[in-house]
């Protein structure tokens, strides 16, 4: 296992004036056995982050140490690292054994070490009665985890993962993430993980980069970056559905933009904000009200059995003073 150090990690495509930058002077320390899961929309850089790392891109600025080594000028091979991708990349004419345990033969460890290797592999994936199947014969989920026991067997120093579960169906992303989980818990090993999807970094994270334009906008653990996002930004992208983000809210600040969670809005009598019903979701456990401020949309989201507003009525919403927060209203940063 090994920590890795980002230090001002800079991306750009071309050279000169019409170089494209993509990348932004990134700068992280990752601890020794640490889950840390890089998050942020299409175009981003998490993956261009993440494959500098592992050596399938030329890093343009900056240093990035694996352990105590700077890496910058090392192939993918000598990086001692193990990466699963959003495509499995099976061979289709092996069994999952042999699947597991070609990369191990290429590097001619002996037939003993490779199957006790692979067996434990196997074990922890549960994929022991599976070893003489071929691709084709498993599912989705049964052959990501064959993706996964090909790199634990590799007993690298750090795991770099992909977008693995992108491929996948919900129920079967839900499970997969309890997966690797269970496996981060077991073998303990440095872990990168590039997602989309804000559910999966908050649930797997330690902590996480959540990445905007090639720039790191925050790096914390998941109560941090939901609790205190550092920009509009972060507010926004994490939460399901996003913080509200109000620029005419009674009471504001002049040249602040007030940002309150839906959950921290309370329906009452009286005093606090006027706000029109747009529609009502039901999500089970939860509703979710829409409606509008001063023209500005608003979420408000109340426990099942609370009363329902009607399309057209018009609410009181009180927020709790301890929750709001403020960002600047150019630069979109905390205040």
């Amino acid at each position: 296992m090994a920590a890795i150090s980002l230090q001002n990690v800079i991306k750009r495509y071309g050279k000169g004036p019409k170089a494209n930058q993509v990348i932004h002077g990134v700068n992280a320390d990752i601890r020794d056995g640490e889950f840390i899961v890089i998050v942020g929309p299409s175009g981003c850089g998490k993956s261009t982050l993440l494959r500098m790392v592992a050596g399938l891109e030329e890093i343009s600025g900056g240093t990035i140490s694996i352990g105590p080594r700077v890496v910058n000028d090392l192939e993918p091979a000598e990086r001692d690292i193990a990466m699963v991708f959003q495509n499995y990349a099976l061979y289709p004419h092996m069994s999952v054994f042999d699947n597991m345990a070609y990369g191990l033969k290429i590097a001619k460890v002996p037939k003993d070490e490779i199957k006790a290797r692979v067996d434990k592999a196997a074990k922890i994936l549960e994929l022991g009665h599976l070893l003489e199947r071929k691709p084709r014969e498993l599912s989705g989920g049964q052959r990501q985890r064959v993706a996964m026991g090909r790199a634990i067997v590799r007993q690298p120093q750090v795991f770099l993962f992909d977008e693995p579960l992108s491929n996948l169906d919900a129920k079967l992303r839900a499970q997969t993430r309890i997966e690797i989980q269970k496996l981060h818990r077991e073998l303990g090993i440095t872990s990168l993980f590039v997602t989309h999807d804000q559910v999966e970094a908050m649930t797997l994270a330690q902590r996480m980069i959540v990445m905007n334009g090639g720039n790191m906008e925050q790096f914390g653990t998941p109560e941090e970056v939901y609790h205190t996002p550092a920009s509009t930004f972060v507010a926004s992208f994490i939460g399901s559905p996003p913080m509200n983000l109000l620029k005419s809210a009674p009471g504001g600040k002049a040249g602040a933009i007030l940002g309150i969670r839906p959950e921290h809005l309370d329906i009452g009598q009286g005093d606090g904000w006027e706000v029109r019903v747009e529609t009502v979701e039901l999500l089970g456990a939860e509703r979710l009200i829409y409606g509008r401020l001063n023209g500005e949309q608003i979420i408000v989201r109340v426990e099942e059995g609370t009363h329902a507003p009607a399309t057209d009525e018009v609410i009181r919403v009180t927020p709790r003073t301890e929750r709001l927060h403020w960002f600047h209203a150019e630069t979109g940063k905390r205040i």
